[in-house]
């Protein structure tokens, strides 16, 4: 494990060009991979290598055997999982990439406890971090409350259940169910691929998320977010978001991370109650988050610490966490969905924003935080690209 470069998937989405400007700004060579075809990050000045790898979403497996191959090589330190697919690939075959690069991620177990949120919710009790009231849809007896309902995989994975008979991605999106709703649970079944979770509604579309890098149960660097704005009204990925310091956000994220010894990075996601004030486990995304760039650009450079620890580097304490409490940034993309989201769509247990209110309100907070996930002044051309995409959709390779 001489070599120095590291892998990248390269999807539509910010936080693969943030890994390869974060390294490469460090003069760290790089190798972008995708299952797209003109993916942003391919055209940064920072992107050393291309290489076209299956499309994870229709072979996982194939997927994977991509992955293992390019990691064989000599001059190949590390790899960084952006998404859900990554992370099951790199934690599934642990042993065989150890045997060619540093393997700065969890276990399968650990990851099961994260990727199976019964596991993950067992776990938040346990470590003493609130979660709202949750059950699996066939257990859930409570439909005079206002819920939501959401997968209890993120990836369908046999090593997580029985039912699934090869591993594969399976994306849903949450529902919103008001207590006067007719619930066809068959068709719910049918859409998750699986028998979902049913979890009690917080309203607040406000989220807060906290951020950290783990070497084997240690915290070595963390940072925090409150969103303002997801793609959706209701939420979402993140659009706008302000940099925080909340001592309480922090006890509960690292409280559950260190509660299951992570290894690697997370994002831990919380709404807060607007009644007591507590932070209620939304869930844990253990991988690069979308958002990345904002941590880099708020000051805490996660992609870097994390080819630091690849190289051998231990700390004696944790990487400089200091960040710029306060700053805020965007992904106008985001920002756009988000606007598009209150003229077409519909929640039924959030209330619709004034479009014209929301619209300024936009406007304004550009011109005060004139900082974008993907518009850089040294490295113009992946803006360029996101935009043109968002026009016309990036194209999947075919095989």
């Amino acid at each position: 494990m001489a070599g120095e470069r590291v892998i990248v998937p390269t999807l539509d989405a910010a936080s693969s060009v943030a890994c390869l400007r974060s390294l490469g700004r460090h003069s760290i060579p790089t190798i972008a991979i995708s299952e797209l075809e003109d993916p942003p990050g391919f055209v940064s000045k920072y992107c050393d290598e291309r290489f076209a790898v299956p499309d994870p979403n229709e072979d996982l497996d194939a997927y994977g055997d991509a992955l293992l191959s390019l990691a064989r090589r000599d001059d190949v330190r590390t790899i960084l999982p952006v998404r859900e697919a990554d992370i099951y690939c790199l934690a599934s075959r642990r042993s065989a990439f150890e045997e060619h690069v540093h393997a700065q991620w969890p276990t399968l177990d650990s990851l099961r406890t994260v990727q199976d949120r019964v596991r993950l919710f067992e776990e938040a009790a346990a470590a003493g971090v609130n979660a709202p009231r949750t059950a699996v849809l066939s257990e859930f007896d409570n439909w005079d409350e206002d819920v939501i309902i959401k997968p209890r995989y993120t990836v369908h994975a046999p090593e997580y259940d029985d039912a699934f008979e090869i591993a594969q991605t399976h994306y849903n999106s949450t529902q919103y169910i008001s207590d006067s709703a007719d619930i066809d649970f068959d068709a719910i079944v049918a859409d998750m691929g699986h028998v979902p979770l049913v979890q009690e509604y917080v309203p607040d579309t406000d989220e807060y998320a906290f951020f950290a890098l783990y070497d084997h149960g240690d915290a070595v660097a963390s940072f925090q977010f409150r969103q303002h704005r997801g793609y959706k009204y209701a939420g979402g990925p993140s659009a706008f978001r302000e940099a925080v310091d909340i001592p309480a956000l922090q006890e509960a994220g690292q409280g559950l991370l260190d509660h299951l010894e992570w290894h690697g990075v997370a994002m831990v996601e919380f709404l807060r109650d607007p009644e007591t004030g507590e932070f209620e486990l939304m869930e844990i995304n253990p991988r690069f988050w979308t958002s990345l760039p904002f941590s880099i650009q708020a000051g805490v450079d996660f992609p870097y610490y994390y080819w630091l620890l690849s190289m051998g580097y231990t700390p004696t304490h944790s990487f400089d966490s200091g960040y710029d409490v306060g700053r805020a940034g965007h992904l106008l993309r985001g920002e756009l969905l988000h606007l598009h989201s209150i003229l077409f769509e519909e929640y039924p247990l959030v209330e619709r924003p004034s479009f014209p209110r929301t619209a300024a309100t936009i406007a304004a907070s550009i011109v005060r935080h004139p900082t974008f996930d993907y518009l850089s002044i040294d490295d113009p051309a992946p803006f360029v690209r996101d935009m043109v995409n968002a026009i016309i959709p990036t194209r999947r390779r075919t095989r």
